[in-house]
C-alpha cells in the first residue's frame, strides 16, 4: 500500500500501470487501504476539535464535547468508506460509455487511490485554522483531481482525449457525491444530531 501512495505522488503515470496490472480485491483495498487513510480525516478532526479547538476573531478556543466530535467522526468515516465505493460504481458504470471494460474492483481501486491526497490532506484538521484548511483542502483537491486525469487513461486503457471526457464526467458525479453529503449533515444537524459546544 505505502509504496503505491509514494508512487502516486512521485511518478503517478508508471504507479497507475503497475496499479492495472495487480489482482486486487474489494476487501483487500478496504483493509490495507481505505480503512486506514479513511481514518486520518476522521482521527485527525476529532483530535482537532476536541483538544485544540479553533479561534473565531482572535477569542477563546471553541471546542467540540469529546462524545459529539465522537459521533460526527464516526459519521464522516463511514462517509468516506461509502464514497469510495459509489465513486468506484460510478466508473464502472461509465465505463462501457468509453468502451473500457475495467471489473467493479478495478474501479473502487482506482477510486480509492485517486482519494489518497484527500485522505492525507485530512491531517490538516490537527489544527483547526480556516486558512490552513482552505490551503491544504484547495491542494489536495487540486492534486486528486491531478491523478484522475492522469490516471483515468492509462488506467482504462483508452485514448487521452476520451480520458479527458470520462475524467470530467467522473469529476462532475464527485462533486455531486460532496453536495448530496453536505446536504445530508445539514439535515441530520436539524434533526438534532449535530456538534455541541464547550467553550
Amino acid at each position: 500500500m505505502i509504496h503505491h501512495v509514494l508512487g502516486l505522488f512521485t511518478h503517478p503515470d508508471q504507479e497507475w500501470q503497475e496499479i492495472r496490472g495487480e489482482e486486487e480485491s474489494i476487501s483487500h483495498m478496504y483493509l490495507t487501504h481505505v480503512l486506514i487513510l479513511a481514518a486520518i480525516p476522521a482521527v485527525s478532526a476529532y483530535i482537532g476539535t476536541t483538544q485544540v479547538g479553533w479561534s473565531i476573531g482572535g477569542g477563546a478556543p471553541v471546542m467540540l464535547t469529546e462524545s459529539s466530535a465522537l459521533v460526527m467522526t464516526i459519521m464522516s468515516y463511514l462517509a468516506m468508506l461509502a464514497g469510495v465505493a459509489v465513486m468506484g460504481a460510478f466508473i464502472h458504470w461509465m465505463a462501457r460509455t468509453y468502451d473500457a471494460n475495467p471489473s467493479m474492483t478495478q474501479c473502487v481501486v482506482f477510486a480509492a487511490y485517486t482519494a489518497t491526497p484527500l485522505f492525507i490532506g485530512g491531517l490538516a484538521a490537527l489544527y483547526p485554522n480556516l486558512w490552513l484548511a482552505m490551503i491544504v483542502g484547495t491542494a489536495a483537491i487540486c492534486y486528486t483531481v491531478y491523478l484522475l486525469y492522469v490516471g483515468i487513461p492509462t488506467f482504462m486503457n483508452i485514448p487521452k482525449d476520451e480520458g479527458f471526457l470520462f475524467s470530467s464526467s467522473v469529476l462532475a458525479v464527485g462533486l455531486v457525491v460532496l453536495v448530496a453529503m453536505i446536504a445530508l449533515s445539514v439535515v441530520l444537524w436539524g434533526s438534532g444530531v449535530g456538534p455541541v459546544y464547550r467553550y
